[in-house]
């Protein structure tokens, strides 16, 4: 049975990072329902087991679900990396995920073929961005930087703090030297650093904003699918957390870049 067209998309996240797909799904998308759902009593995901990660992503999935959601987006790149198909196996709507939309814009963007991926240490050492990329085109070589110090940064507001920049210029160092022309912002936290890592990668690096990119992904899926949201009216946005929702709200709204309304507790 095909879900109702006028139905949210649901997003789902480990904390507050994919607050920057919301936003661009906001921007590319503005008559679609969204429904949020960030796992902040749990949040980091990615020091755990995968065994536990998929647990909770099921959790998650089965909440959402609950929500009469039309299409799930997994903007949690460490969820993404381990438990996607298990995601994919219990939701009857379709599931897209921040790592194919990134590697799938990286082989169109590359003309060398030299991509360059940063992300959280447990994104990298899961290597799900060089499988996804691969699957696409096998001869692209891929440089892979883990770059921990980002989302704390991020989360204090050092957008374009000195030490954020002589941070990234360590990072990105030995991927730079690799003469790539294309690098992929692998972790939901770094669109927001973007004006800071092109100014340190320079012009003739592109970068892929993995949020950006889901957005795409999913307006393409909504037009091929005919889920399209055909009411022109002020969306309905919503959002869940598992903790702390204080703190949530001043760091989503740095996020989203508008005020954060409707945000609700919830225990799973």
């Amino acid at each position: 049975m095909k879900p109702d067209s006028t139905n949210a998309i649901g997003v789902f996240d480990s904390g507050v990072g994919g607050l920057t797909v919301v936003k661009a799904l906001m921007e590319r998308l503005p008559f679609e329902n969204i429904v949020y759902f960030g796992d902040t009593a749990r949040v980091p995901y990615g020091v755990k087991s995968v065994e536990t990660i998929t647990h909770f992503a099921r959790e998650i999935t089965d909440f959402l679900l609950h929500q009469q959601v039309k299409l799930l987006i997994v903007a949690c790149n460490t969820m993404a990396a381990v438990a996607r198909q298990a995601i994919a196996g219990m939701s009857p709507v379709p599931v897209l995920d921040v790592i194919d939309a990134g590697a799938s814009s990286a082989v169109s963007v590359t003309k060398v073929k030299y991509v360059g991926v940063i992300g959280t240490p447990a994104t990298i050492n899961s290597n799900a961005y060089a499988r996804a990329i691969h699957q696409y085109d096998p001869d692209i070589r891929i440089f892979s930087r883990a770059c921990a110090l980002f989302v704390p940064l991020v989360e204090e507001g050092w957008l374009d703090h000195p030490v954020t920049e002589l941070t990234a210029r360590e990072y990105l160092r030995p991927v730079l030297c690799r003469n790539i022309d294309t690098l992929v912002l692998g972790c939901t936290h770094y669109p927001l650093l973007k004006p800071l890592l092109q100014d340190v990668a320079g012009e003739g690096i592109t970068l892929v904003d993995s949020a950006e990119a889901m957005a795409e992904q999913t307006a393409q899926v909504l037009q091929e699918t005919g889920l399209w949201n055909p009411r022109r009216q002020p969306p309905e946005y919503r959002y869940y957390v598992t903790d702390v929702p204080l703190r949530f709200q001043g760091i989503g709204e740095r996020f989203l870049g508008r005020a954060l309304c409707d945000v609700r507790v919830v225990k799973l």
